[in-house]
């Protein structure tokens, strides 16, 4: 059987061991998150896929101002207008896809809003983690399984245990893991067994 080709660079950056992210920036748990800490946490996430923490890191000011401060009732009505004004913005990610799915996001934070008063009731009226991340990704876009735990978690909705959770889907995630360790030497975890 032929081994299958690999990119050099693909392989330089699978051996280069990676830098811990600083303990200051590494994400933390949000004590009673409002819809607009919520739509936050969900465009971190989205716009991290295929992309490093770092790089969202670096330009998560300019992502603050551009959405109005993740204030999920301005977002949500935003239009073409504010699009095609994001689409030129400078210092933030230019995925028109990304910036779309961040206003339906936003929409469907509200609508969440409007059907069970709160996230929390939301996503307690569902019997475990399983049938709340079909449900998550079936009203939000662009999110995946990473994205669903990243946003329970900091949430402080009940996520499986990091490591077992992680044997369910693919590659390394060491941000994540930083996220679950620092969540757990501060008792701030919302891992359940």
């Amino acid at each position: 059987m032929a081994r299958k080709a690999t990119d050099p660079k693909t392989e330089a950056r699978e051996k280069k061991p990676r830098k811990a992210t600083p303990e200051e920036r590494i994400p933390r748990r949000i004590e009673n998150p409002s819809a607009s800490d919520l739509l936050a946490i969900v465009t971190q996430a989205i716009f991290q896929a295929g992309m490093s923490w770092a790089a969202i890191d670096e330009r998560w000011e300019a992502f603050r101002a551009a959405f109005a401060d993740f204030d999920v009732r301005a977002v949500a009505a935003f239009g073409d207008f504010e699009t095609d004004e994001l689409m030129m913005r400078a210092g933030i990610i230019h995925s028109r896809k990304k910036i779309v799915g961040t206003i339906a996001n936003a929409r469907a934070l509200l609508a969440i809003e409007t059907e069970f008063a709160d996230f929390h009731r939301y996503a307690n009226s569902f019997a475990g983690f399983t049938p709340l991340a079909a449900d998550l990704k079936q009203r939000f876009a662009y999110l995946g399984d990473l994205s669903v735990y990243y946003l329970l978690f900091r949430a402080g909705e009940a996520v499986p245990r990091f490591e077992d959770w992680e044997k369910t889907i693919e590659g390394d995630h060491p941000r994540m893991r930083e996220m679950v360790a620092l969540g757990r030497a501060s008792g701030t975890t919302s891992e359940r067994p």
